[in-house]
């Protein structure tokens, strides 16, 4: 799936911008990653509303996967231990399957029987984080990451149509090990996460890079988000696993 116009306008502006801050700074500041590759979703259990609704998997309807995915961030380090990192994370899969039963979603009744299905969950993170430990082996931070998420579920049936959106702000907390091995080659774990209330949100990755000179660099790992709400209003809980490759640029 393309991004959107919105999506693109987005990372233009936050790249250029960081792109800025980074030129004014030392050696070594930030930099940005762009990640791609593919997703796979295990879950995708929806009932809207949570109390009227009917339960379907949204994997009957846009399949399994993979589809093609994308992200880009930017980091900036402010000094040796606090930094800055953006992260803009578009995600929409969408496709067609059958309903096994009469579903009722958002006030409309679907009759069972082939429907498009179309599921969203994008996020824009800002993360601060503190360097609280940097020794010859491994690099841990922590700190925490504001999201904003820009979620919707839709069905369709020819002209019958129904859709639930839920764009709304989410803290998280945050947590970045990095393990060096020898001059070139690094592992990487990175987490954000949180879980409480009606809902949590856990998007974890493992990573391997390589250095190809002082500046670029290549990676790939995997990259697991899993997590929903159980409220009066919506109930959806997803689980998605990707194949992740990285190119990388450092100021």
């Amino acid at each position: 799936m393309l991004p959107s116009l919105r999506d693109c306008c987005l990372i233009f502006a936050t790249t250029s911008l960081l792109s800025a801050a980074a030129a004014v700074r030392a050696e070594d500041s930030g930099g940005f990653e762009l990640e791609g590759g593919g997703v796979w979703l295990t879950r995708n259990d929806a009932r809207i509303p949570a109390d009227t609704g009917t339960e379907f998997d949204l994997r009957d309807l846009t399949g399994s996967g993979p589809a093609a995915y994308f992200r880009v961030g930017g980091e900036w380090n402010i000094n040796d231990r606090h930094g800055l990192r953006v992260v803009l994370a578009p995600l929409e899969i969408s496709g067609t399957g059958a309903l096994a039963q009469d579903t009722d979603f958002v006030d409309t009744t679907f009759p069972a029987g082939p429907t498009e299905g179309k599921y969203k969950f994008s996020t824009y993170r800002l993360t601060y984080r503190y360097t609280f430990h940097d020794g010859e082996a491994w690099r841990w931070k922590v700190g925490f990451t504001g999201l904003i998420r820009d979620a919707k579920i839709e069905l369709r049936q020819g002209d019958l149509q129904a859709s639930d959106d839920n764009v709304g702000f989410v803290p998280l907390l945050h947590l970045n090990g990095v393990r060096r091995f020898g001059e070139r080659w690094r592992f990487e774990f990175d987490f954000d996460g949180l879980a409480g209330g009606p809902g949590r949100a856990i998007d974890a990755a493992l990573k391997f890079t390589y250095d190809l000179d002082d500046h670029w660099r290549l990676g790939a790992g995997y990259r697991t988000l899993e997590g929903g709400v159980d409220s009066d209003e919506t109930f959806n809980f997803a689980w998605l696993h990707y194949g992740v490759l990285t190119a990388g640029y450092r100021f």
